[in-house]
């Protein structure tokens, strides 16, 4: 997933919990408070925390910034200062927001309240003892799973990238077997912390006014948490046949591969076999599934080689996509205060991100561009995050986001899909678009990525949700665990797990707090924009080969949406593109029926399911 930094709501969700003794208000002063209150106190109430917020937002920006560019200990000090100060800022808003919640307030009143309380993803409880406590169990997470590393037997300590890199090249079932059971072992402390965590969280929520903490992430989305539940089920179910017609397609090759004594065809998939440690996406193992003579005919990192692109050119040529549509070009501050190249000198933060440094016009991004295609691509998804930062920057800082969290990432991806062989011809890259039978090729490992995804961006916060409302109990978090990933999925662990196992504290987001139904969301969202925005262009071509370069009407379209941040609804902005307020995952089937049309072929005779 690419990272990025856009305002300060997003900021706030990355902030775990409160500090010690931030919320010490007594229960008396509260109910004095709540009773003296009018809509007069919560408009006020709202300017000064704005402005308050708008300060720590600028502050908090630059440290990170110059921690991300200049690693040293000191620049992390400072920067772990700046966010504790924002912490205990926004535990000590959300609080006060609180005491104005049986007031009858205007929409656009409420709604600031309400982005406010629900900044927090780990809610604290009021009494600072117990607020200590889970501040304590989030670092101690945090620091397992970041330190953690897998040594053999013969003293050889693996790091995490040492063992991603080899989950994606290795075709040795049991090295591949080795290293998924190694870096598990690094989940297991966790399983009582974890659920010390819940308990504290949950009492946090209900604090203020939910039901359990999953029920408050749930209520970010502008409907009733249940609803939001289900409408992700519905989505799901449209997208199924193509993920069940890919998961039976790769299981056979993979099959062919180990042998089918390992790979048994009427069961799951073994996980430590899809090329990544959490087979979340499957684009590693490209190779053993790639389609006869799919082979497109141009290679796009040779292109950029041999028309001279440097780093430099790859983001101005990005940028001219953006331009083309209609929209201003980024200041001459961008190119001055970005990084885009890996520094000799010093250690920097490298994974590609998108940043608005004071809510304005301070757009930059991180990257250490390597020139690829990939890259080039990339370029476009982080450039799609700054267009969107620039275009809502005049609301109000609590709507200096995306539509939802699923909205951001989204867009950036929108933009990549029509990075096309059609846009390099446009731009001068290539000269000869393919014959149309060389996408099969361009859409497999799309697929293996984009549409492998989709059910483990699911079952994620399905397993979190089931764990902070009770209906999955420390007892079973593994064995239920395991269920959703066989359910959603059809992947299942290559060895036997019991609940002396905590497998999802193998998963970054899981220790780390973070919620992930945004990266689900945004895998559908982007299709849907996508095939918006093509018909808005008056494209004739098949969805996967539309670009909407040059097309001013999809990008005033475009704008419209992306001026609107956060301030209504996340359905109207999802309306005034696509003309419906409901998500709809049939441009996923839309854009991938050339190879659903492959696979059916492939998976004759096969016995598909699990």
């Amino acid at each position: 997933m690419t990272s990025f930094k856009l305002s300060l709501p997003a900021l706030l969700v990355a902030s775990a919990v409160a500090i010690t003794g931030c919320n010490a208000t007594s229960k008396q002063q509260e109910t004095q408070s709540a009773q003296q209150v009018t809509a007069q106190d919560a408009k006020a109430f709202l300017a000064n925390t704005e402005t308050e917020l708008m300060a720590l937002y600028n502050e908090v920006s630059r440290a990170e910034w110059i921690y991300a560019n200049f690693i040293t200990h000191d620049t992390s000090g400072l920067s772990a200062a700046a966010n504790e100060k924002m912490t205990a800022a926004v535990v000590r808003l959300a609080n006060e927001a609180s005491k104005f919640d049986k007031l009858d307030l205007d929409e656009d009143s409420r709604r600031k309240l309400d982005k406010l309380k629900l900044a927090l993803t780990l809610p604290a409880p009021q009494d600072p003892a117990k607020t200590a406590e889970l501040s304590k169990i989030v670092a101690e997470l945090g620091g397992l799973y970041g330190k953690g590393k897998y040594c053999k037997e013969d003293g050889k300590c693996l790091s995490l990238g040492d063992m991603t890199a080899t989950m994606a090249t290795s075709r040795d079932y049991d090295e591949l077997l080795d290293i998924w059971t190694g870096w598990r072992e690094v989940a297991k402390p966790m399983r009582p912390l974890y659920e010390q965590q819940v308990e504290l969280t949950n009492q946090g929520a209900n604090e203020l006014g939910y039901a359990d903490t999953g029920a408050m992430w749930r209520s970010k989305y502008d409907m009733p948490a249940d609803d939001f539940a289900k409408e992700l089920d519905r989505i799901w179910g449209q997208v199924k046949p193509l993920y069940n017609s890919l998961h039976c397609h790769v299981r056979a090759k993979l099959g062919e591969k180990y042998g089918e004594d390992k790979v048994p065809q009427d069961k799951p998939i073994p996980a430590h076999l899809l090329g990544n440690m959490w087979a979340q996406t499957w684009g590693n193992i490209y190779d053993v599934v790639a389609p006869a003579n799919a082979d497109p005919g141009y290679d796009v990192t040779e292109l950029l080689a041999k028309h001279n692109y440097d780093e430099l050119k790859m983001v101005r040529g990005a940028e001219k996509f953006f331009t083309s549509m209609g929209f201003a070009p980024l200041p001459e501050t961008f190119y001055e205060r970005s990084l885009f190249t890996k520094p000799q000198d010093r250690d920097v933060q490298c994974h590609a991100s998108a940043w608005n440094l004071d809510s304005k016009d301070d757009l930059r991004i991180k990257m250490c561009i390597q020139r690829t295609g990939e890259e080039f691509s990339v370029i476009h998804h982080e450039l799609g995050h700054n267009f969107y930062q620039r275009a809502y920057n005049t609301q109000p800082i609590y709507y200096q986001e995306s539509a939802n969290d699923g909205f951001h990432e989204a867009i950036g991806d929108t933009i990549a899909l029509s990075v096309t062989p059609g846009y390099l011809k446009e731009i001068g890259l290539l000269d000869e678009v393919p014959d149309e039978s060389k996408d099969i090729g361009l859409l497999m490992k799309m697929a293996m990525d984009k549409i492998a995804f989709i059910p483990f961006g699911l079952l994620v916060d399905q397993w979190r949700w089931k764990v902070f409302s009770g209906e999955v109990t420390p007892e079973n978090y593994n064995q239920a665990w395991w269920e959703l990933r066989e359910k959603y999925q059809g992947v299942a662990a290559p060895v036997a797990r019991t609940e002396e196992h905590f497998d999802p504290g193998a998963k970054y987001h899981v220790p780390g707090n973070t919620p992930y139904t945004r990266y689900f969301l945004a895998h559908v969202l982007q299709f849907e924009f996508h095939r918006a925005l093509c018909e808005i262009a008056g494209s004739k071509e098949s969805i996967h080969r539309c670009s909407v370069y040059n097309s001013k009407e999809a990008g005033e379209r475009l704008d419209a949406m992306l001026k609107m941040g956060s301030s209504r609804p996340w359905q109207e902005a999802l309306a005034s593109v696509t003309g419906k307020p409901e998500m709809d995952a049939t441009a996923i089937l839309d854009y991938f029926a050339p190879l659903q049309k492959y696979l059916d072929e492939q998976n004759k005779g096969r016995q598909c399911g699990w």
